[in-house]
């Protein structure tokens, strides 16, 4: 069975954010540290599009999450916590946070994208040609580097997947190269398309 049908089926084809049934896909919750059923619900075409871009979101559709905060499933509850806190200065979302109840490790997963912090506390992370770098991106290195405690040299052009930010400095993010986790300086990667 795919992904999508098993997801299809624990949530009777359905968003599990806003109870929608069509143009369904499945969303993969970034940065992406399961996939498969635990990381990832089935969400339709709108909130998949206000969820990845902000200047597009709908204030009102999100009235949804009253009945989605509830859910059993760890990627719903994360994703509604992030939309609430990315629209808690309309006040309801603000009473609807506070009724809301995650454990630890899921609150640290939620704020992982940053969302329930004012635009002035966010720190941005930018390639080396300005494009702003999110959790989950695909990056490739524009220079050869030598990794820090090692005799490995992580070379021009490859590839770092599913990126993590470090969320005290701009210029930090972290990936596997190969089997070892290292952290790279944003000024020596570029952004990959989603394409690639």
């Amino acid at each position: 069975m795919s992904l999508q049908q098993d997801l299809e089926n624990r949530s009777g084809a359905k968003c599990e954010l806003c109870a929608a049934t069509n143009n369904l896909a499945v969303y993969e919750v970034k940065p992406t540290s399961t996939g498969g059923v635990d990381g990832s619900l089935l969400a339709c075409e709108t909130c998949i599009d206000q969820i990845e871009n902000p200047e597009n979101t709908d204030v009102n559709h999100w009235r949804c999450l009253n009945d989605a905060m509830w859910s059993e499933f760890r990627a719903v509850k994360v994703v509604a916590w992030r939309m609430l806190s990315r629209l808690k200065n309309e006040g309801w979302p603000k009473d609807l946070l506070d009724m809301m109840y995650l454990e630890d490790d899921d609150v640290r997963f939620a704020k992982e994208s940053g969302d329930h912090l004012d635009e002035s506390e966010k720190i941005i992370h930018r390639d080396a040609n300005g494009a702003i770098l999110q959790a989950g991106d695909s990056v490739v290195l524009i220079k050869d580097l030598k990794v820090k405690g090692s005799s490995m040299v992580a070379k021009q052009g490859t590839a770092v997947r599913r990126i993590s930010l470090d969320h005290e400095n701009e210029k930090y993010i972290e990936g596997r190269v190969g089997s070892t986790q290292i952290v790279i300086i944003t000024d020596y990667v570029k952004k990959m398309a989603d394409k690639e």
